[in-house]
């Protein structure tokens, strides 16, 4: 305990036995739970082994087909002000790091030629037909701050999301990615054992 006030203070450390004690009473797999953390549709989320999280997160899963939406691997950790929203399929691997304020989202309002489907702008956002399309985080994964990843993606094993990215297409495993769209900038070479630019 003095290590511990030593380090957060004693306010910081008051907060961190209560985030604890909760976590262990509603969340008993997962490692520690910082509050506030928001969930809606918990039904519909599979919670893996050893979750961290910041403060402010929100998991949202609504499934119509009343199945598992939003799956998270072991040892994943979200920091601050994540948000993540599934109707579909949102899959997250092991040992996933996860940056302060990302969105992850497999869906939209509206559709804006997905499946050559076009949702008209004279509706109302809001009053628009969801549209989706699964989103699958492979393991060991980093994501940047400020990222948003899109309906549609395949992010491989290993991957390097850079900062305030925008990703709209696969990435492939091994490879570090940036932009508003990504782009692979960097593919590891396992021959070599380093980062080469693509």
């Amino acid at each position: 305990m003095i290590n511990m006030v030593s380090r957060y203070g004693l306010w910081g450390s008051l907060v961190l036995v209560k985030n604890l004690i909760l976590t262990k009473v509603f969340f008993p797999h997962s490692r520690i739970i910082r509050s506030p953390f928001r969930v809606r549709g918990r039904r519909y989320i599979q919670f893996g082994k050893g979750l961290t999280t910041g403060t402010g997160c929100r998991l949202d899963a609504f499934s119509s087909k009343n199945k598992m939406c939003l799956k998270l691997g072991d040892n994943i950790q979200i920091n601050d002000s994540v948000h993540i929203a599934a109707i579909n399929s949102v899959k997250i691997g092991n040992r996933v790091l996860i940056a302060s304020k990302v969105f992850i989202s497999d869906h939209n309002h509206g559709s804006y030629g997905y499946n050559n489907i076009h949702s008209s702008p004279l509706i109302p956002p809001v009053e628009r037909a969801l549209s989706s399309a699964p989103v699958d985080i492979g393991d060991d994964v980093w994501i940047g701050e400020f990222v948003a990843i899109l309906p549609g993606v395949t992010i491989g094993n290993g991957v390097i999301i850079g900062t305030m990215s925008v990703v709209t297409k696969d990435i492939p495993a091994y490879s570090i990615a940036v932009g508003s769209p990504a782009k692979v900038i960097k593919q590891y070479d396992f021959e070599k054992e380093e980062w080469v630019k693509v």
